[in-house]
């Protein structure tokens, strides 16, 4: 069974763990709303790619000369921050994007609020951490309001086909997210951050020139509103969130961690009803209550290992 890395550093501070957490429970509740600002005048894929690029670009221009100094350059097995900044940036922060093209920001926070649910799932299946009761209980009830938010189709105001982007989208952060705790990557968050930032944001690049964006791209006709978000998303989303989030997983429990699952949701469907004037039906606050519910049993439940096999 693979280790959670974290648990073979040496304990963070808990003030500096809290700091990141208290950071990425703001900071990261904001980003769907900046994004759904953002996707109205700008193709999501392109905004997305040029958003990450940009952001890691800054932090390698950063963090990589002191890294060459001091004889600490990325080696090529580090290198495998491609494959996490393609898991979490393309598959998850790309399909977010896309999907609040015709997707609220609260709902969309909910929805990925899943991410938890995958990861116990994953750990269960790859990693034989079997899940508990008590988070087995978490799993079928939080799907189950991830059904209930969505609703039947054609029956509710969610738009499915988002909505399905979104819970894919989720599985791929979550995937990514459980691949970083194991891989071998450069101790300094911030270039680590930064070479998974480029990858990302090449791979959104590619992927939104074939999806055929650029002929959509009208700097021009991209409002102010959308260039304000897009700052935000990428200084106060990428470098500083971003790293937070990264740093965190590092050095800190994953149950920690996963616990701005159902915080960033409340952040964001607070600033999208206040900003936005995005409606918050009887059914969003239920379905919303089922799934972080469901999120905090699993935290709070934790995971047992598998008996060895004889």
């Amino acid at each position: 069974m693979t280790e959670d890395r974290a648990a073979q550093r040496p304990a963070a501070q808990p003030a500096l763990v809290w700091a990141a957490l208290l950071t990425v429970y703001v900071l990261w509740g904001s980003t769907y709303l900046a994004i759904r600002v953002a996707v109205t005048t700008m193709p999501p894929l392109l905004m997305a790619g040029a958003r990450f690029t940009i952001a890691g670009l800054l932090l390698l221009a950063w963090r990589l000369p002191i890294a060459l100094r001091a004889g600490n350059a990325p080696s090529v097995v580090q290198w495998r921050a491609l494959v996490i900044g393609a898991a979490l940036l393309l598959g998850g922060n790309g399909g977010v994007a896309f999907a609040e093209t015709t997707v609220p920001s609260g709902l969309t926070a909910l929805i990925v609020s899943t991410v938890p649910l995958w990861m116990t799932a994953i750990d269960a299946v790859f990693y034989k951490r079997m899940p508990s009761r008590a988070a087995l209980v978490g799993l079928v009830t939080g799907f189950g309001g991830v059904a209930l938010l969505i609703g039947a189709p054609g029956g509710g105001s969610v738009s499915v086909a988002g909505a399905v982007v979104l819970v894919l989208a989720s599985l791929s952060w979550a995937a990514g997210s459980i691949y970083s705790r194991s891989a071998k990557l450069p101790e300094d968050s911030f270039l680590a951050t930064g070479m998974q930032m480029v990858a990302g944001g090449a791979c959104l690049l590619i992927v939104g020139t074939a999806f055929r964006e650029i002929p959509r791209l009208d700097i021009g006709a991209v409002s102010y509103n959308s260039w304000i978000a897009f700052g935000w998303l990428v200084f106060f989303g990428g470098i500083v969130g971003f790293s937070a989030y990264l740093w965190a997983i590092r050095n800190a429990s994953t149950a920690l961690v996963a616990t701005y699952a159902y915080v960033n949701p409340v952040v964001a469907v607070a600033l999208g009803w206040a900003i936005l004037s995005e409606p918050i039906t009887f059914r969003t606050l239920l379905a919303g209550a089922v799934i972080v519910a469901s999120v905090a049993l699993i935290v709070s439940a934790g995971t047992r290992a598998a008996p060895d096999k004889p």
